[in-house]
């Protein structure tokens, strides 16, 4: 006979008090959820009575401030037994002093220090801001006057960032000094009657101290060049606002005023005189016209003889009057005229290859313009070629090879720094610090010092 199954039936089957019955696993269970959140307190308040808080807090600290991991109060403010979240701005400007990049900015709130600068990231770099800081300002940018002398939509370096100020448009380089580049990036002749050889760009710009190869003695060593020289090579008017970087220049970030004394006085000689092998003086037209009336003072006080002037018909001119055969000349007048033949020299032909003079009639002496020589071609940004010298020169300014007129400006454009500088483990570093300054440096104060060695190794303040 078969059985009847119902489900009233199997449901006599089934143990109403199973869930009260104890077993191994819900034995564990119980001692687990008893066990860990005692031995979790019993942790915690050891590492409280210990004096470390890294138990609470939010991670380790940045290289510079990892003295102060145990030390909250020094820059959180303790409210009702817990710490605020945030640092106070008044805490990071008690040890630093970071002035404010706009005082006037419009349409945004000035941020606070802790805004770009996330401490307990680890042993992170704590000027290494995120471009969402930056572009929270200069994604939609305004000044009180309206009128923006920056681009105002940048968001990073790949998207809104501008070609550089002075590759746009039709800008030209203010120098007077003539140079041809792409003349000097071809083997040249090594003065008048020299070897041909290859220049290298190292060969005139330098942004380190060493043995210059084309560098003629005595140039280097003249005092009154060295004076010269001594004198400030950046002519250019900046009519915008620069913030400097805090960080202090170590020599090598720019290049060098190229010098003629390092770089030129190898191939260009300065020679006056077939009686003189050496040159005048790289200096002003007063301290070139003082050295040749002294060396030839000197000269015809040693060969007296030659007061007597024979005509050479080489340098017979036509249209003028022929000297005499033989002219008797007093030392004065022959130094006199010795010095206007050396002067005539140098300033229509010698001096006038590189720079420009002013030659007026009714002056004794040519005036010259400035050399204008710019040594930081990118104001508002920070750039060191020192951290780019694993690169060939002409792999950045390409236009060198080319380039034959003195205005041509040979900095790189933009594209060409974003072939390293791009975001990603493979590429160099590319957020705004990486090039710009936010505080502005030169308003920078003295604080006072607020901590001492006793009370942090102590743990108190």
């Amino acid at each position: 006979m078969a059985r009847t199954r119902t489900t009233k039936k199997l449901a006599q089957r089934v143990d109403l008090n199973y869930f009260k019955r104890s077993t191994p696993f819900k034995r564990a269970n119980l001692w687990l959820s008893v066990l860990v959140p005692l031995l979790a307190v019993g942790w915690i308040a050891w590492r409280g009575f210990s004096g470390d808080s890294r138990v609470y807090s939010s991670g380790r600290m940045s290289e510079p401030h990892a003295v102060l991991e145990k030390q909250c109060a020094a820059c959180h403010v303790q409210k009702a037994g817990e710490f605020s979240a945030k640092a106070e701005d008044a805490a990071c400007l008690a040890c630093h002093d970071g002035p404010v990049h706009h005082e006037n900015q419009v349409g945004a709130k000035v941020p606070t220090c802790a805004t770009c600068h996330v401490e307990h990231r680890g042993r992170i770099d704590l000027s290494a801001a995120a471009n969402q800081t930056c572009a929270e300002c200069h994604g939609k940018l305004q000044v009180p006057s309206g009128q923006l002398h920056y681009a105002a939509h940048i968001q990073n370096l790949e998207k809104g960032h501008p070609e550089f100020a002075l590759l746009r448009g039709d800008a030209k380089d203010i120098g007077t000094i003539r140079l041809n580049h792409a003349v000097h990036m071809k083997p040249i002749r090594q003065g008048p009657n020299g070897p041909l050889v290859q220049l290298e760009c190292g060969d005139c710009h330098r942004n380190y101290q060493a043995e210059w190869k084309y560098a003629v003695f005595p140039y280097p060593e003249m005092a009154s060049y060295q004076l010269h020289r001594a004198q400030p090579m950046d002519n250019l008017p900046r009519p915008l606002p620069t913030l400097q970087p805090r960080t202090p220049s170590n020599g090598r970030e720019r290049m060098r005023a190229v010098e003629f004394a390092r770089a030129c006085s190898g191939c260009h000689l300065l020679t006056f005189d077939k009686r003189f092998d050496v040159g005048v003086p790289h200096d002003k037209p007063e301290v070139v016209h003082a050295f040749l009336v002294k060396k030839f003072q000197a000269y015809i006080a040693m060969h007296p003889g030659e007061v007597r002037v024979v005509r050479d018909p080489k340098r017979d001119l036509t249209g003028k009057p022929l000297p005499p055969e033989v002219r008797v000349l007093a030392p004065v007048q022959w130094v006199a005229e010795r010095t206007a033949d050396a002067e005539e020299l140098l300033w229509r032909k010698t001096c006038k290859q590189c720079h420009q003079l002013g030659l007026d009639g009714s002056a004794s002496l040519p005036s010259i313009a400035l050399a204008g020589m710019r040594e930081r071609w990118l104001p508002h940004a920070k750039f060191g070629h020192d951290a780019h010298r694993g690169f060939s020169c002409v792999s950045c300014h390409t236009k060198a090879l080319t380039s034959t007129e003195t205005s041509d400006i040979l900095v790189p454009g933009i594209a060409n720094c974003k072939t390293c500088h791009a975001p990603g483990p493979e590429h160099a570093e590319s957020r705004c610090f990486e090039c710009h300054t936010y505080h502005d440096w030169s308003k920078r104060k003295e604080v006072k010092a607020t901590f001492s060695l006793p009370e942090l190794q102590g743990g108190g303040r």
